[in-house]
């Protein structure tokens, strides 16, 4: 991504095409019910203009995916939507379906009967007061560091009419550069088997510790009262004028002052910041390291020291 193409996203928002997600309807009497006992987040603050953030956890409060959740109908069918990254569908499709017993819910897979996009910042305010036509909706939805809303269109339909004035849509790499830049966890980069929500930082984002049991919630209700995770997500910033990355994967040691090394986290995404031309990413980080400014070393494999890092926000 250009400099200039950053400060224009910066002041005036973008859109993007995410019909790539995985995207479903779950309808039946007890959808929110059954829903609110998988996810992590409160399921009946989702509206038909809202949507809610949450992610699915396993028996161990680890992350098997996350989700965005709205309402809408079909016809007079009140159902609610769910989409989730790509990747997701297959594994996520079977760890819902696993947990429906005899509750009165149906899922179905609607990935290809849907586009999805995304705008946010000033430039949401297009898809604001566009025209829909018909089954087509559209959902507020804070995905990527600013707010915005997200515009449901059937297929059907063909593709969405860009509203005068416009810029061209986000490419997958702008976007991922612009998430990462955003600190925003992905799947899964980020949100895995291995993390927990709040060490992603979500607990305001994305959980509600007052809205009931859920799967993985004692564990995390524990990490709450306790306050102690394993790691934190922390954004990252190389130090030096070198416009060189530290690639995913990279291990990260703290230094003490007798020269010995500790291993205390690794980068999970990483890019040139398009502003400055310094390498920035985010990484997880044992909690006791995941200081402002603290001064790390990141490794390459097979080991040699690369660069210094500095966590800029913890």
């Amino acid at each position: 991504m250009t400099k200039e193409r950053f400060e224009e996203i910066s002041q005036q928002g973008g859109y993007v095409n995410l019909s790539a997600r995985s995207k479903w309807l779950l309808r039946g009497a007890d959808r929110v019910r059954y829903l609110n006992g998988q996810v992590t987040n409160n399921v009946r603050a989702a509206t038909e203009t809202r949507s809610v953030y949450a992610c699915v956890t396993n028996l161990k409060g680890r992350v098997e995916g996350d989700i965005f959740i709205h309402a809408s109908a079909i016809g007079d069918d009140p159902v609610l939507v769910v989409d989730a990254e790509p990747g997701l569908r297959e594994p996520l499709s079977l760890r819902l379906e696993r947990y429906i017993i005899a509750d009165d819910v149906e899922l179905l897979d609607v990935t290809e009967e849907w586009q999805l996009w995304h705008a946010f910042g000033e430039e949401a305010t297009q898809y604001h007061e566009m025209a829909l036509p018909e089954s087509a909706h559209r959902a507020a939805a804070w995905r990527f560091g600013l707010e915005g809303v997200d515009l449901w269109w059937p297929v059907a339909a063909g593709d969405p009419p860009l509203a005068e004035g416009m810029r061209p849509p986000l490419t997958s790499e702008e976007l991922e550069t612009w998430r990462i830049c955003a600190g925003v966890p992905r799947w899964p980069n980020e949100l895995n088997p291995e993390a927990f929500p709040p060490e992603a930082g979500l607990q305001e984002r994305g959980m509600d510790y007052a809205k009931g049991c859920y799967i993985g919630q004692e564990i995390l209700s524990r990490i709450k009262t306790t306050g102690k995770m394993p790691q934190s997500l922390v954004r990252l910033q190389g130090n030096g004028d070198a416009a060189a990355l530290f690639p995913a994967g990279a291990l990260l040691f703290h230094q003490k002052e007798d020269g010995i090394l500790t291993k205390v986290g690794h980068v999970t995404s990483a890019t040139l910041h398009p502003g400055h031309g310094l390498p920035v990413g985010l990484g997880y980080v044992k909690q006791a390291f995941a200081s402002a400014h603290s001064l790390l070393l990141a490794f390459e494999e097979p080991p040699r020291i690369t660069f210094e890092v500095d966590i800029l926000i913890s």
